[in-house]
């Protein structure tokens, strides 16, 4: 039987340290509501040491959820009145060979807005190229 896993790994800027501080409150009340919801949260939060203290670290410890990384970035860039694009990438990887087990993806959010500026799916960009489309149409 193969296992299938999501992996990130991608940084927050905040403002302050202190927006980062309060950012891991809004982690945790997440946790809590999917929790609530008979689910668990997927990904890890923690503030980046190095360079500086006003950067969270985004990643999953062993498969991940984008979607809840997504709806977290949302809330802190609501919370702190957020601007500009914010993105990262994921990949989807298998414990063994399987067919179609493998892609990947980004995601771009536009924090001012809360919006997705944009995204990409790797199995599905091949799809639509590999039967003769445009992907970008």
């Amino acid at each position: 039987m193969a296992n299938y896993f999501t992996h990130f790994s991608c940084v927050l800027d905040l403002r302050t340290s202190e927006q980062a501080i309060h950012a891991l409150d809004i982690f945790r009340t997440l946790s809590q509501e999917l929790e609530s919801e008979g689910a668990v949260i997927r990904f890890v939060a923690s503030i980046d040491i190095e360079p500086d203290t006003k950067r969270l670290w985004l990643r999953d410890e062993d498969s991940g959820d984008p979607e809840q990384v997504i709806t977290f970035v949302k809330r802190c860039a609501r919370a702190f009145k957020l601007d500009g694009l914010w993105g990262f990438q994921s990949a989807d990887t298998c414990s063994r060979p399987v067919r179609d087990a493998f892609g990947g993806g980004a995601h771009v959010i536009d924090r001012a807005t809360g919006e997705t500026f944009d995204w990409n799916d790797t199995r599905t960009w091949l799809g639509i190229v590999l039967d003769g489309g445009d992907p970008y149409a």
